[in-house]
Formats: structure tokens, C-alpha cells, sequence
């Protein structure tokens, strides 16, 4: 026989108190952090049973009543402050076919790093907090899901659960657009109390002028270096909700990629783990027959590939100037016949070399221009 179970209700004292914490929480905020404050004092919060911890869809926030009841209020002001950060970084809107679960997770990583820098409350200790993490996915929830395995081994999970927005593509984007405006306003509520941290300013800006996603192009470019007649069979579904008719990837594999890295020293550790993470990407998702990847400052410094089965393993070499001919011959002397070349340099060389036969793409760290080939900022 089955037993009801009677959905669990909350008394009205306890709500009372709930809402009030919740409250204090929010003006608390709006006095000390002004930017996430704005933004949380026009979220409509809901207390709920119906998730573990919390929730938001970018439109509301979910608060379980007993979570919130285990945390003391600095650590609530933390939870409030995460809700609101999902939305402001549009991580309800850009998961498209990722898996939910690690999205979750690669987004927490960076709003929990953001928050903690920020001395915004006390993070909870079931959050995830990783600087290592953090640096090396690119300081940016796109880049940290390449580089988180599938299954998270260390015991804790995300503090919420950061679902998708609501409603048709269109809807999505119009609202997403909307957010864009909430977070200029708030931006310039903060400035207007003198209470605008450089570190939030830079966040500003990258949510409201984005420059070109570099790993778009770098996809879409190398995808281009693949027999078309074989790959476009059917399109990728991962990538129809960013308006990439990328091919759906059956094993079959491209011919051989070279990655140059520039080691002159221009190039910082930030950078050089997004591209490396970047590479990974593309190793896993393109199935090239074999990664060649030359380091060369004003010269080949040194050597190293990869195939399909072999561990990536990315670390600089060399640190003097800069030379991109020396790349070219090394290629011409060792018989490496790639159907692309992609650099990571800040293009600050005169020497180019002459043009190779295969497609060359300069993923650079500072505005310039290069005689040949394709050129995109990271």
C-alpha cells in the first residue's frame, strides 16, 4: 500500500523570519556592494521546498527555507549575491546542448571567485572555489567547463541550481538584452556612490561590449580546413542555438593542426591556459590526426605532438624575441603538412616569413595585423 507524503509547508513565523533575512540581506548589499545590490533589490524571491538549495531561472530566485536557515547572514548574503550574479553573466542563456550539470559547476567556479575577491559576505562552505580552476578555464564559465572532467570527484557540487530561462530563443535573447540594461544601470547606480571596483567595472564591461569570441572563430576556421562533402552530412546540434552550422562529429578525423606559441614573453599564463584549453577543445571535438605544437620565441625553442590517444600537454619553452619565419622552415624541414597553422602571439614582430601553403590563423593578445592569414583578438 502507498503512503502519501504530504508536501512540507512552512509556518508563517518561520516565513516571517525567512523574508526579513532575506531582506536585510538584500539592503545590506545595496549599501555595501551597490552594483549586485541594484540588481538583487528588483529579483522577486520565493521561498521553496521545491529545490535543495536554491534556484534561478534569471527571472526569479528560489530560496529552500531549510538551507537558508543553516547559513548565518554573511553567508546568506553570499547566496543572494550568487543568484544574482547567474543571470548578470547571462549563464541562463548560453548553456545551449552542454551538459546542465557541468555548466552549473564551471559557472559557480567563477562567480564564487568574483565574490570572494570582492569580499562580498561569506561563501558557504559547500561552494565550489578554485583560483587554480578559476585562471586556468580563462577566468570565464565557457572556458572552465572545457577543463572540468565530466564528473566532479571532490564531494561538493554548486551551491544553486542555474537553470534555463524560459521561453522561445527569441524570448530568450530579448531577455537576456534586458539584463544587459539592469547591469548598466546598476553599474552606474555604484559610480554614482562611488562604490565601483575596477575588478566589477572590467566585469561591466565585458558583459556589455563583448569583443568577438575568439574560440568561435578559431572553430569556425579550423572546421572550414575540413572536407566539406564529409562533415556537413548533419549539422552539430551543440551549436545551432549560437548560429553555428558546425558539422556532427562521427569519428572521423581531420588532417594534421600545428599550434605556434609565441614565447617571447608577451604572452602571460592567463592567456596561454585559455588557448591550451581551447586545444583541447578542439582535439576532442575535431579528432585531428596529429597536434603539432611548436613554442618559438626568435627560433623554434621547442617541439611536441599529440595523437588522438596521447595526453595534451601544453608548457612554454624559450623567452627571448620574437621570429615567425623560423616556424614556417621548421615545418619545411620536418615534413609537417598541416591543413591549418594557428599562432597565440601578440604579433609584435616585423618578421613573418613567407606565406605557407596551408590556412594560418593569429589568435592575438593585442590588436595588429599580419601580412597573410586571419587575425583575431583574444
Amino acid at each position: 500500500m502507498s503512503v502519501a507524503i504530504e508536501p512540507k509547508t512552512l509556518d508563517k513565523t518561520r516565513e516571517a523570519k525567512l523574508k526579513t533575512r532575506l531582506a536585510k540581506a538584500k539592503t545590506s548589499l545595496l549599501l555595501e556592494h551597490p552594483f549586485v545590490g541594484t540588481v538583487a533589490l528588483n529579483m522577486p524571491f520565493i521561498l521553496s521546498f521545491d529545490v535543495p538549495t536554491a534556484a534561478t531561472n534569471g527571472k526569479r530566485v528560489l530560496f529552500n527555507p531549510d538551507f537558508c536557515d543553516s547559513l548565518n547572514d554573511d553567508e546568506l548574503k553570499f547566496l543572494v549575491a550568487h543568484e544574482c550574479m547567474h543571470p548578470m553573466l547571462e549563464h541562463n542563456y548560453r548553456r545551449h546542448e552542454r551538459d546542465a550539470g557541468k555548466w552549473n559547476r564551471a559557472a559557480d567556479y567563477v562567480i564564487n571567485q568574483l565574490l570572494t575577491d570582492e569580499k562580498i559576505g561569506t561563501m558557504p562552505k559547500q561552494g565550489l572555489l578554485s583560483k587554480e580552476i578559476y585562471d586556468a578555464g580563462g577566468q570565464n564559465s565557457d572556458g572552465i567547463y572545457n577543463i572540468l572532467p565530466d564528473q566532479d570527484g571532490s564531494g561538493k557540487g554548486p551551491l544553486d541550481e542555474c537553470e534555463d530561462a524560459e521561453g522561445t530563443p527569441a524570448e530568450q535573447a530579448q531577455e537576456a538584452a534586458e539584463w544587459k540594461v539592469r547591469v548598466a544601470q546598476a553599474a552606474q547606480a555604484a559610480k554614482m556612490m562611488g562604490k565601483m571596483s575596477a575588478n566589477m567595472q572590467r566585469l561591466v564591461d565585458e558583459v556589455l561590449s563583448p569583443k568577438v569570441d575568439w574560440r568561435e572563430v578559431l572553430m569556425r576556421f579550423l572546421v572550414k580546413c575540413k572536407d566539406d562533402s564529409r562533415t556537413f552530412a548533419r549539422f552539430n546540434r551543440r551549436f545551432l542555438p549560437q548560429g553555428l552550422y558546425l558539422p556532427t562529429m562521427t569519428g572521423e578525423r581531420m588532417g594534421d593542426l600545428v599550434f605556434a606559441i609565441d614565447c617571447s614573453g608577451s604572452i602571460g599564463q592567463e592567456e596561454l591556459n585559455q588557448f591550451a584549453a581551447e586545444i583541447r577543445t578542439v582535439k576532442d571535438d575535431l579528432c585531428p590526426t596529429m597536434i603539432h605544437v611548436i613554442y618559438f620565441d626568435s627560433e623554434v625553442c621547442h617541439y611536441d605532438k599529440f595523437g588522438p590517444d596521447d595526453a595534451l600537454v601544453i608548457s612554454p619553452h624559450g623567452g627571448g624575441g620574437t621570429d615567425f619565419a623560423p616556424v614556417f622552415q621548421y615545418m619545411l624541414d620536418n615534413g609537417i603538412e598541416p591543413v591549418a597553422t594557428v599562432f597565440l602571439t601578440d604579433l609584435c614582430c616585423d618578421s613573418f616569413g613567407d606565406q605557407p601553403a596551408c590556412p594560418v590563423l593569429w589568435v592575438t593578445t593585442h590588436p595588429g595585423e599580419a601580412p597573410f592569414g586571419e587575425v583575431v583578438e583574444m
